[in-house]
């Protein structure tokens, strides 16, 4: 569990899903599968988890220069939460 989140995706419709459906959504290494995932989030923050949602997200291919290259991989995972709990994601940063 050394680097676990990668990144917290920050948008609108994150947003949204986070005010009507208690819903969360990171970025995180593809090697975990959803029981994992379960276990790490309840620990990491304290919380219960209803569901766990995976997405595999293909590197997207770059130019540089004159070569190509691609952009790494990455897992996006949106995680219900029972209701009554929160992640504040300011504290945990």
């Amino acid at each position: 569990m050394k680097i676990f989140i990668k990144k917290f995706a920050i948008s609108e419709k994150t947003k949204f899903m986070k005010d009507n459906y208690n819903k969360y959504t990171f970025f995180i290494q593809k090697k975990y599968n959803k029981f994992q995932i379960k276990n790490i989030i309840e620990k990491l923050f304290n919380v219960s988890v209803e569901k766990v949602y995976t997405l595999n997200c293909k590197g997207k291919k770059k130019k540089i220069n004159l070569n190509y290259g691609y952009r790494n991989d990455l897992k996006k995972i949106i995680i219900k939460l029972k209701s009554g709990n929160e992640i504040n994601i300011s504290d945990n940063i």
